[in-house]
């Protein structure tokens, strides 16, 4: 059931699409399944036909049966170029209703190939800490899928680090992974060593006994003072300042080395 449109949106055959548009052709014409070609664009991530399709009325919000949206086919894809196109025609960065899929829990779990759609995602006013019951936060989905840079990206945009899902935190499943260089972060972000999941486990129960995380939760868990003075204070300037105006620190008369402090930079 899929139209001529689609095949040239998914191809990324301008030419073709444009004529196709010329000839009569709905901009928003769906398969059964109500995929549009906007949505077959921004899965193949071309963004000149994202363009056209856009500038030819197609419906920036459209969402399939299942609830995915052209902006989560820019997440799955990993293409920033027609996220942005997305974004600056009105795309609605979180869904309505929270069992749709999640564009930014999308671009979470994809991480590595996904970092610069986490980051524009952010930039255009996303909430770092939107849960979606069944997902969790953005930080945990991260977390579960190893993506350090991704989770201090998050981290440094203000996300809570101890939100999760269902009672176990980013640290747990961080631990429980033995993934030391994300143990790290979290714990330099302030996470909290002595919360409980659902079965009652800190997150030093969760981690394999011996290895190097293990090692790094006990050592920190053995040290009155594990957060330096100066991790401190940014932690407690940052809360002062608050999560929404994280961002405009580079706005401050600040000493550059001062605001990359703060920034966790």
């Amino acid at each position: 059931d899929r139209s001529p449109l689609h095949d040239a949106a998914s191809q990324g055959r301008l030419l073709i699409l444009r004529r196709l548009l010329a000839e009569g052709y709905h901009v928003n014409i769906k398969t059964i399944d109500q995929v549009t070609p906007l949505h077959e664009a921004c899965l193949s991530g071309h963004v000149a036909c994202v363009r056209a399709l856009l500038s030819a009325g197609a419906n920036v919000n459209a969402a399939t049966i299942d609830g995915v949206t052209p902006l989560y086919n820019c997440c799955a894809s990993g293409s920033v170029g027609c996220m942005e196109l997305l974004l600056q025609n009105g795309a609605h960065m979180h869904t309505l209703h929270t069992h749709f899929p999640s564009s930014m829990h999308e671009a979470c779990r994809r991480g590595m190939h996904t970092h610069q759609c986490v980051e524009s995602l952010l930039s255009h006013g996303a909430d770092p800490d939107h849960q979606v019951p069944h997902l969790g936060s953005p930080l945990y989905v991260s977390c579960l899928h190893r993506h350090t840079a991704c989770s201090k990206l998050l981290l440094d945009k203000g996300a809570s680090v101890n939100a999760g899902k269902s009672g176990e935190s980013p640290l747990h499943v961080a631990a429980r992974q033995n993934s030391t260089d994300l143990v790290s972060v979290l714990l330099d972000h302030g996470a909290e060593t002595k919360l409980r999941d659902g079965n009652g486990q800190r997150p030093l129960d969760l981690a394999p006994p011996g290895g190097e995380t293990h090692q790094l939760l006990v050592a920190f868990e053995g040290n009155d003072f594990s957060l330096s003075l100066c991790q401190l204070c940014r932690l407690r300037i940052r809360t002062v300042i608050g999560r929404a105006r994280l961002k405009q620190l580079p706005l401050l008369p600040l000493p550059s080395l001062l605001t990359q402090y703060l920034e966790h930079t």
